[in-house]
């Protein structure tokens, strides 16, 4: 059967809480049986005073009809709305299949997306319909992640779960493989990061600790916070993608969001030659509002996720936000030590000009005037943070709520015999 599914998208005006339909996507199979991606933006929406972009590269503003085959013919800002890992195991399990097309993922993805975009069938968006969950509800939560994570690929939800499935369902639209809602109290909204099955370390207070140590290396990050859960640790992250909108207590202006997957224009799976900081560090001159500084910081980032053995840095691990009409890199997230035991590391994305992805002090300076930096700004910066990091993971890992046993465990992440390889 041949292919063709469509919705319409929906923005929130950038400092507004007004919802608005922007265009109509498409997604078919073409005359060579590749699956193609249309996007058009509606006449209407052109000529709304407040009107922004999806992607200002890629998709800007005009009355083209945008074609793709990348993403499987999904363009990238769009595909960064949809759920990832653990949004689409839990749509399907609710859907009770395992076939679940793209267009299905956006259209049974709730409001707790990232970025401004949602989607819907019709040419007017529907009212916001789900609210979210309370801090309040975390042990609820967590039961309920654990139940649904227990599940095998495809199973329907059973009647005994069912009572708990709106509960997951408010957290299916945020981005990564692990168990997530979305939570609110008086301070805002936060995405709730649960324990995993198969945890070798508690993870909350590991990925706290390395945001604590990644803010003293001048690098911005979510508001966190830990909270303990009968005997289990919540890594709780402030949503920098939200503000609270003034004058109204419950609604939030929705901030544009896209991964770094979409600025680079790259394909999913590993791209040899566009997932690179080096790339990421050149675009961020079209994008960014704050060039120069966001290129410094992109390449304390590269140099701390090298020092930690943050592998997992792939580029739907870092993102553009925009709060108004211009384009910041965002906060860092989703900081995890890989306790290897090699004596080189290899990042995600290539880091340096001489040795690819290889994580050595060498290869990191390589690249330096990438990031707008001379060889002795940067040599600086890696022995800055090198100091900072080698002196403080064990004890933040410690304060976070860590034991002796978890620093055991990711030790090897923070000791790399061949940083200083040429």
């Amino acid at each position: 059967m041949t292919l063709r599914e469509e919705c319409f998208v929906y923005i929130q005006l950038p400092q507004s809480a007004e919802v608005v339909t922007c265009g109509r996507f498409v997604r078919e199979q073409n005359g060579f049986g590749d699956t193609l991606g249309r996007f058009v933006y509606g006449k209407r929406y052109r000529e709304h005073p407040l009107a922004v972009p999806l992607d200002p590269i890629h998709v800007p503003l005009s009355g083209n009809t945008y074609e793709t085959t990348k993403l499987g013919g999904v363009f990238g800002a769009i595909r960064d709305a949809s759920p990832d890992a653990w949004g689409r195991r839990v749509i399907a399990h609710a859907l009770g299949k395992l076939d679940v097309g793209e267009i299905e993922y956006l259209l049974h993805s709730p409001e707790d997306r990232v970025g401004a975009l949602s989607f819907g069938p019709g040419t007017v968006p529907p009212p916001p319909h789900r609210p979210f969950n309370s801090t309040v509800h975390l042990e609820t939560l967590l039961e309920a992640a654990q139940r649904f994570e227990a599940l095998a690929p495809g199973d329907p939800v059973p009647a005994a779960l069912q009572r708990l499935q709106s509960l997951v369902e408010a957290g299916t639209s945020m981005g990564g493989a692990r168990p997530k809602n979305v939570v609110v109290d008086d301070d805002g909204l936060w995405l709730a990061k649960f324990p995993a099955r198969g945890d070798r370390w508690n993870n909350a207070a590991v990925e706290a600790a390395l945001l604590f140590i990644a803010r003293q290396c001048d690098i911005r990050v979510p508001t966190y916070r830990i909270e303990r859960v009968g005997t289990a640790s919540v890594l709780l992250l402030r949503r920098f993608d939200r503000e609270r909108l003034a004058g109204h207590p419950t609604q939030y202006s929705r901030a544009r969001m896209v991964s770094a997957l979409t600025v680079l224009d790259a394909e999913e799976t590993h791209d040899r030659q566009r997932w690179s900081y080096l790339l990421l560090g050149d675009e961020l001159q079209r994008w960014s509002s704050r060039a120069a500084h966001d290129r410094a910081e992109l390449f304390r980032r590269m140099v701390f996720n090298a020092l930690v053995t943050n592998n997992d840095d792939h580029p739907r691990n870092h993102a553009f936000v925009a709060h108004s009409a211009e384009w910041r890199l965002s906060p860092a997230y989703d900081l995890t030590p890989a306790p290897l035991h090699a004596d080189e590391r290899d990042l995600a994305m290539i880091c340096g000009s001489v040795a690819g992805r290889r994580a050595t002090r060498a290869n990191l300076l390589s690249g330096c005037l990438r990031f707008g930096l001379t060889a002795d700004e940067a040599a600086q910066t890696i022995d800055r943070l090198r100091s900072i990091v080698t002196t403080t993971w064990e004890s933040a890992i410690l304060s976070h709520g860590g034991t002796r046993a978890d620093c055991e465990a990711v030790r090897p992440a923070f000791e790399i015999p061949g940083f200083d390889a040429l």
